[in-house]
C-alpha cells in the first residue's frame, strides 16, 4: 500500500485536440496495447486448422463426401480446393464479419462463443444457398458433420486459447491492459477492487488520477500511486499505461468526457467508462441514444418466463440421470463412512430456500456423530465471518469425511434436493435456517432457489469473506441466465479438481 502524499501537483496541460477533424488520409497511431494482435493470429490459425480437420474427418467418415463434384473420382483437385482451402477461408471471413475476432470480446465472457455459433449458422446458410444456386448435389450427412464438427472444434480451440491467455495473465501479468483510473478516490478504489478480483480479465490499474484534488486523499493508503492536477494523457505515457478508465462522477461534467475523447484521438490509448452502476452484467444494460444523449437502460432481472422453465427442466433431468449413474459411487461412500464412524450415512440440516421456505438438505456425513455437542467449544476458533462456521483443521471431521469435503463428494446427495425442486444445480449457497433472519440485501438471494454450486464456489468457496460471498450471490440473482449457469458448471469442474477453498 502507498500513501498519496508522495506525489506532486502540476498545472494541467492544455489538451492537444479540440475536436477538429484530422485529415482523412492521416494514419492513426497504433494502439499502445497490442496483446490482441498475436492472440488474434493464433485464433486464425486454430480456426483454420479446426475447419480443415473437421472436413477431413467428414471425408473419412462418409464415402460419399465427394458427391456432387464433377469428376471428383478421377480428379479430386477441385474437391480438395473447396474442402481444405475455400471453405476454411469462408469460415474465417464469416467469423470476422460476425466480429468473432474483435478484441473487445476476446478472453472474457460468453460473447466470443456466441459469435462463433452465429458464424456457424451463417456458414451453414451460405453453403446451403450456394449448393442450391449451383445445383450441386452434396451429401447431407457429410456437410452436416463437417459444419457441426468445425463449429465444435473452433469452440474447443477458443477455450484452449483462452485458458493459455488466462494463465499468462495470472502468472506473468502480461497480455492485459494497464489502466489509469480517473475520478474521485472512493470511485477509483471501487473500480480498482472490481477489476482486480479477476486477474484473468487482464485489467491492471497502475495509477489513479484524482479529479477532486490532493486534499481529498491526503494520508490515505492506496494500492497504486495517486496523482492530481496532471494532464491525463501525459500521465498515461509516464506510467506506461494504455487505457484510461473514467470512474463514476468523473464524467458528470457536461462535455468533459467528450473533450477527453478528443484529446485521445490518434494517441493509441483506449478510453473506457465505469459508470456508478456496479454488479450489473452486460445483457441487462442497453445504450439507447435519444437526441444525442446516450441513455443507459437497465433491464429487470430474468426471474421468470421460458428461460426459468428451461432451467427447471435441465435441473430435474440432470439430477435424475446423475442419481442413477452415481448409485455405485454412493454405495462405496456409504460403506466408507460406516467403517470410519458408526452412525447415519447422510446428514440432513434445515436450510433456507426459495422465498424463505425451509427444507432439509441432503449431504454425506463427514463429522463424528457428536459434532454438534462439540461445536460450542470451538466457536472461538471460527476462521470465517458471517453465518457459517469454518475451520481448515476441524477436529470434528473424520479422515474419510475430510477427503469427501476436499473433493466435494459430500455434496452429491443434494441431487435429491434438486430432483424435488428444493434446490438448483446453480444458485446461491443454501444457508442454515437457525442462524437468524435474513436482513437487508441478504434477503434478495432468496428470490432464486439455492444451488449445489454457484459463483461463491468457483470464486474461492470457504476462502471468501461473508461480504464477498453475499456480493457474488446477489450478482448471480441480478444477472442469471442459462448461459451463465452453464459457464459456472464448467468452471466448477476445474475448481473441484483443484480442491480450491474446500475444507
Amino acid at each position: 500500500m502507498r500513501h498519496v502524499d508522495s506525489f506532486e501537483i502540476q498545472p494541467p496541460t492544455p489538451p492537444s485536440h479540440n475536436g477538429v477533424p484530422r485529415s482523412a488520409w492521416a494514419r492513426a497511431r497504433r494502439r499502445v496495447s497490442r496483446w490482441h494482435r498475436p492472440y488474434i493470429a493464433l485464433l486464425l490459425l486454430l480456426d483454420f486448422a479446426a475447419v480443415v480437420l473437421a472436413d477431413w474427418m467428414a471425408q473419412e467418415a462418409f464415402g460419399q463426401a465427394r458427391a456432387g463434384f464433377y469428376n471428383a473420382k478421377e480428379d479430386p483437385t477441385w474437391f480438395y480446393t473447396v474442402a481444405f482451402l475455400l471453405l476454411p477461408l469462408g469460415w474465417l471471413v464469416i467469423l470476422w464479419g460476425n466480429r468473432a475476432y474483435d478484441r473487445r470480446y476476446l478472453g472474457l465472457g460468453p460473447d466470443e462463443f456466441k459469435r462463433v455459433i452465429r458464424g456457424g449458422v451463417a456458414v451453414a446458410a451460405t453453403v446451403s444457398f450456394i449448393a442450391f444456386a449451383t445445383k450441386t448435389d452434396l451429401s447431407r450427412w457429410s456437410v452436416g458433420f463437417a459444419l457441426l464438427g468445425a463449429m465444435l472444434l473452433i469452440l474447443v480451440g477458443r477455450l484452449t486459447a483462452r485458458f493459455l491467455l488466462h494463465a499468462v495473465r495470472r502468472r506473468a501479468g502480461q497480455a492485459g491492459h494497464r489502466m489509469v483510473l480517473v475520478g474521485t478516490l472512493p470511485e477509483c478504489l471501487e473500480v480498482y477492487t472490481a477489476v482486480t478480483r479477476t486477474p484473468s480479465a487482464g485489467l491492471v490499474p497502475v495509477a489513479i488520477h484524482l479529479t477532486d484534488g490532493y486534499a481529498a486523499a491526503r494520508g490515505i493508503e492506496t494500492p497504486v500511486p495517486v496523482y492530481a492536477g496532471r494532464d491525463v494523457l501525459a500521465l498515461v505515457r509516464e506510467v506506461g499505461g494504455d487505457t484510461i478508465a473514467v470512474c463514476g462522477s468523473a464524467s458528470a461534467e457536461p462535455g468533459e468526457l467528450r473533450r477527453m475523447a478528443w484529446q485521445l484521438e490518434g494517441s493509441g490509448v483506449d478510453l473506457v467508462v465505469a459508470p456508478q452502476l456496479t454488479d450489473i452484467a452486460g445483457p441487462r444494460v442497453h445504450i439507447r441514444p435519444i437526441e444525442g444523449l446516450p441513455l443507459l437502460h437497465v433491464e429487470e432481472p430474468t426471474l421468470s418466463g421460458p428461460a426459468l422453465l428451461a432451467k427447471n427442466l435441465m435441473d430435474r433431468v440432470a439430477a435424475g440421470l446423475g442419481l442413477l449413474l452415481l448409485i455405485p459411487l454412493f454405495v462405496a461412500i456409504a460403506i466408507a463412512i460406516r467403517i470410519s464412524d458408526p452412525g447415519p450415512v447422510f446428514f440432513r440440516q434445515p436450510r433456507v430456500g426459495h422465498e424463505g421456505r425451509t427444507f432439509r438438505v441432503w449431504k454425506f456425513r463427514t463429522m463424528y456423530v457428536d459434532a454438534e455437542e462439540r461445536l460450542a467449544g470451538l466457536v472461538d476458533q471460527n476462521e470465517t465471518d458471517g453465518m457459517l462456521f469454518k475451520m481448515k483443521q476441524d477436529p470434528r471431521v473424520f479422515p474419510v469425511g475430510r477427503f469427501l469435503r476436499a473433493s466435494s463428494l459430500d455434496e452429491l446427495p443434494q441431487l435429491i434436493n434438486v430432483l424435488w425442486g428444493e434446490m438448483s444445480l446453480v444458485g446461491p449457497r443454501p444457508l442454515p435456517a437457525d442462524d437468524g433472519d435474513f436482513l437487508g440485501d441478504v434477503r434478495r438471494r432468496l428470490l432464486v432457489r439455492p444451488g449445489m454450486t454457484g459463483l461463491w464456489q468457483v470464486s474461492g468457496r470457504s476462502d471468501l469473506s461473508w461480504d464477498e460471498a453475499v456480493r457474488l450471490d446477489l450478482y448471480y440473482v441480478d444477472n442469471w441466465s442459462l448461459a451463465y449457469d452453464l459457464s459456472i458448471l464448467w468452471r466448477t469442474v476445474g475448481v473441484v479438481l483443484a480442491r480450491k477453498g474446500a475444507y
